[in-house]
């Protein structure tokens, strides 16, 4: 639709792994011809999807797109999408962020979470990190997260702030879904947030290098890896005090899992859900997982997965409510 929108000015779009649908790079490649300015940020480091994706590069540079070929020194994981759009005399920005790759094929396999947002400040942030990815300036951020520059830092603020209210004596607790935990210093964070009070739950598709349940260094933290039809692929990071709701909760989605590579060597970027209805929405999907016993798997402080008992699938339950 913004390709064909003569309102449309700009699209700016990271893309990791493409895929073979052509849908997606179409439109691109239709919206530089109809004179937009096009940005595609391919990832050539994207393992499997190298030749793929060179020749979608070649085939926007042909068609006018200015074509970004990664980042030196890091690899662009990022799945962000800026609209600009001219509105009544002024110029709005509309921002697509996600957890899973702009690829058909995978969109059908994985579960994943996608924010869009008309939300200036959200725009402003998105246009910065576009601007400083293809080389026009330094990038400050102020809402979004974002690695390897301060996604590492706010999350351990977020740990340390919910902390602070445990030791206060108020009920805090944290939420995180990713594939993957193996990066020490998170590891260390979550390990002094139990220690402070914090409940931590942990669903954790893939590996996982924290034990929870240890007497005096983790007895808070909660670990489940969560295996259905579909893979596992959003990440969710929740931060909250008082009851488990969103009217005290921070609520991030993105592409980061928490890995040294995600997090010091990848552009990985994490963006607030603000709205409070798509807060709960958030809160309430994890908490459906955590009450799954057909495909979870609960880690003890042995370092040993046990399933658990039970035939209730969160993965049906969605499809159910989606049908």
């Amino acid at each position: 639709a913004a390709a064909a929108d003569p309102d449309v000015l700009a699209i700016k779009q990271t893309l990791y792994r493409t895929g073979d649908d052509r849908r997606l790079l179409g439109a691109l490649r239709t919206a530089a011809e109809n004179g937009k300015q096009v940005v595609a940020l391919i990832e050539l480091k994207a393992r499997f999807d190298e030749q793929r994706n060179i020749s979608w590069a070649r085939q926007l540079e042909r068609a006018g797109a200015h074509v970004v070929y990664g980042v030196s020194g890091l690899k662009v994981h990022a799945k962000v999408t800026l609209v600009i759009r001219r509105e009544e005399g002024r110029l709005r920005s509309y921002v697509h962020v996600g957890t899973g790759n702009y690829n058909a094929k995978t969109a059908r396999l994985y579960t994943d979470l996608s924010l869009l947002s008309a939300n200036e400040e959200l725009g402003t942030d998105v246009a910065q990190l576009f601007n400083h990815l293809t080389g026009y300036a330094e990038a400050e951020y102020g809402r979004l997260l974002v690695a390897p520059d301060t996604a590492r830092s706010g999350l351990l603020d977020w740990l340390q702030a919910v902390s602070k209210q445990a030791q206060a004596g108020q009920p805090a607790w944290a939420s995180i879904k990713i594939n993957q935990l193996t990066d020490p210093a998170m590891i260390d964070g979550i390990y002094r947030a139990s220690q402070a009070g914090v409940k931590i739950d942990l669903m954790i598709r893939g590996v996982c290098c924290l034990r929870p349940g240890v007497p005096g260094l983790s007895e808070n933290v909660r670990v489940h890896s969560l295996l259905g039809r579909y893979l596992e692929h959003a990440r969710v990071y929740a931060f909250g005090y008082g009851p488990h709701g969103q009217e005290t909760a921070q609520v991030y989605v993105g592409s980061a899992d928490w890995m040294s590579r995600n997090l010091d060597r990848r552009v990985e970027v994490l963006a607030p859900v603000s709205d409070p209805l798509h807060k709960q929405g958030v809160l309430d999907l994890v908490a459906a997982e955590w009450a799954d016993t057909r495909g979870s798997w609960a880690l003890g402080p042995d370092g040993v997965y046990r399933k658990l008992p039970g035939d209730l699938s969160a993965q049906e339950a969605f499809m159910r409510a989606r049908g």
